[in-house]
């Protein structure tokens, strides 16, 4: 379901996958080839939402706000099932762990990769291309050349089936 929020309304590029049992309302962006994943909430209703190109956002995640504090999501970033998201960055191309919990100001840097179950507490910066791990999140290492490889695998078939999603929603 898209709702208005007053007068804001989401945008939503047309190559976007949007799955069924999704709530988005208010000022949310999504851009192109992005896909938001079963049962996922996304709320613009207090600050705005921005979500770049190529984003997946897995099933179950929750995305909101607190007051002048929006939440940005870069191009490529992937957000794992059952994430929750308020008022952070998430810079491009990082990977945010099933079940993490990501709070206000805190900001992922570019092609990090934040450890399953994660909390990254308000504030907190993650450097870019490390792993945090934990609660609190802590820097473990640097990221390797596999670990790369793999987080780009995964927003290259988050793409791919969104597409093929997107292809049976229209024929229905």
């Amino acid at each position: 379901m898209i709702y208005p929020f007053h007068d804001k309304f989401p945008v939503i590029a047309d190559s976007a996958f949007i799955a069924d049992f999704v709530t988005i309302t208010g000022d949310v962006e999504i851009g192109e080839h992005s896909s938001v994943w079963f049962n996922t909430v996304i709320r613009g209703d207090v600050a705005p939402t921005r979500i770049g190109k190529k984003v997946n956002i897995q099933d179950n995640s929750i995305l909101h706000q607190s007051p002048n504090n929006p939440l940005i999501l870069e191009d490529e970033a992937t957000i794992g099932h059952q994430v929750i998201l308020h008022s952070c960055i998430v810079r491009k191309r990082a990977l945010i762990g099933m079940g993490s919990i990501i709070l206000d100001q805190a900001e992922i840097g570019e092609g990090a990769f934040i450890g399953a179950g994660s909390l990254v507490p308000q504030g907190k910066k993650i450097p870019p291309n490390t792993l945090a791990f934990g609660r609190p999140a802590k820097v473990i290492r640097e990221l390797n050349e596999e670990d790369i490889k793999d987080m780009e695998r995964i927003v290259r078939e988050y793409a791919e089936k969104a597409q093929f999603y997107k292809s049976i929603q229209i024929k229905k």
